[in-house]
């Protein structure tokens, strides 16, 4: 069972990994926009939905990988994922406020890049449809 939890831990690794960079930048192709502005969105409902009862900022990938790491022994594990990464990655002792505010501030650009490029696209969309034949 131990081996099982170990794959489960590394596997959130690189998944929950995975999700955060898409998240960042997945504005960026404009055939992964829809899928980013539901990815979006489930996060914001994440952090501030479910966040209601479950804590501003709640994240079930989060939840899932620390009851994981409690099961392999590893209970000391901060409330963010992102001070968990930045942490394991540096070394250092990053100060949960100022990796709060960092990822705020990021998310919400991420977010407003999609929401603006998106828009555009379905303007553009929205242009070519109508314009007459020539």
């Amino acid at each position: 069972m131990h081996y099982l939890y170990q794959g489960l831990d590394g596997a959130f690794f690189v998944l929950h990994s995975a999700l955060m960079v898409f998240l960042m930048t997945g504005w960026a192709w404009r055939r992964m926009r829809r899928w980013h502005m539901l990815s979006v969105a489930l996060v914001w409902f994440s952090w501030f939905g479910l966040g209601a009862w479950y804590g501003w900022g709640f994240c079930p990938c989060t939840e899932w990988h620390w009851r994981v790491r409690m099961a392999l022994g590893k209970t000391d594990m901060p409330a963010s994922y992102v001070k968990f990464l930045v942490d394991s990655l540096t070394g250092w002792d990053v100060p949960a406020l100022w990796v709060d505010g960092v990822v705020l501030v990021s998310f919400l650009g991420a977010t407003l890049l999609c929401i603006v490029l998106s828009w555009r696209d379905w303007r553009r969309r929205k242009a070519v449809a109508v314009r007459p034949e020539d």
